[in-house]
């Protein structure tokens, strides 16, 4: 190697990010790219998807964008799989499950049978027929990385979205099953689980969950880039001795007492 010149980690490696438009999603494609990859953005909104490939492709990285409404079948997974395998020359080497939607009815009372099955059918089933379409495609080709997208409120509950939290939970199990299912052939599957992350596009002047960090060690919420930098480990040789660990990137809010004071 040229003295002075670093080595990509994922140089010649291919992904596909869900859910890649914006925020925490836009923050992984970039990382990964960053790192030598090329990426597949996806997302429903074409617009926003583009500009997220203009913007890695103009920093000097591999990025090209397939539409995908992941709705829970298995027919949309398999749709996406198929696509984003082919604009990635037949392989798709790092998959992030990372396309996931919180609603707002905040209560047990408040939950009704169709936001509940809604949630379940994009934050749960989508993800898992796509890595029932991708993971087979990663043994064949001799191995790869799966990182699902967790979150802090999966294990410390709060008295209110219990239906996400839900989901959550279901992923970060999912990722231990899927780590001894899958290890054995070569898949390594992992999960990031973010605390509360200031989505960057927001107006500084307003509030977001601030007081949901008051007394962690971090003291204020993150950046998505903290979650693209931990996923990037996931899916590199960094972290070739990981299996079936959830990654808790979220200011210390789960690991550390909170005391009020």
């Amino acid at each position: 190697m040229t003295q002075g010149v670093v080595a990509q980690r994922l140089e010649g490696r291919t992904a596909l990010v869900t859910g890649s438009t914006s925020n925490i999603g836009r923050a992984i494609a970039q990382a990964l790219a960053a790192e030598g990859a090329h990426v597949v953005v996806s997302g429903r909104d074409q617009e926003r998807g583009e500009a997220v490939v203009a913007g890695i492709r103009a920093d000097g990285g591999k990025a090209d964008f397939v539409r995908a409404d992941l709705d829970g079948t298995p027919e949309a997974s398999q749709a996406l799989a198929a696509a984003a395998a082919d604009t990635l020359g037949g392989r798709i080497d790092v998959l992030v499950n990372n396309a996931g939607i919180y609603r707002s009815a905040p209560t047990l009372a408040d939950t009704d049978a169709e936001s509940l099955d809604r949630l379940y059918a994009v934050n749960v089933k989508a993800p898992y027929f796509l890595t029932q379409a991708v993971a087979p495609r990663m043994v064949a080709d001799g191995g790869g990385a799966i990182v699902n997208l967790g979150s802090w409120v999966a294990r410390l509950a709060a008295p209110s979205g219990g239906a996400y939290a839900s989901t959550k939970a279901a992923m970060e199990s999912l990722t231990r099953s899927w780590a001894a299912e899958l290890g054995s052939q070569g898949v390594r599957v992992n999960a990031v689980s973010p605390g509360v992350v200031r989505p960057p596009d927001l107006d500084p002047a307003v509030s977001f969950s601030e007081n949901m960090t008051v007394g962690t060690p971090a003291g204020a919420p993150g950046h998505p880039d903290a979650i693209g930098a931990a996923v990037v480990y996931l899916a590199s040789d960094d972290a070739k001795f990981v299996h079936g660990t959830v990654l808790d990137v979220d200011g210390g809010r789960t690991g550390v007492a909170v005391v009020a004071s």
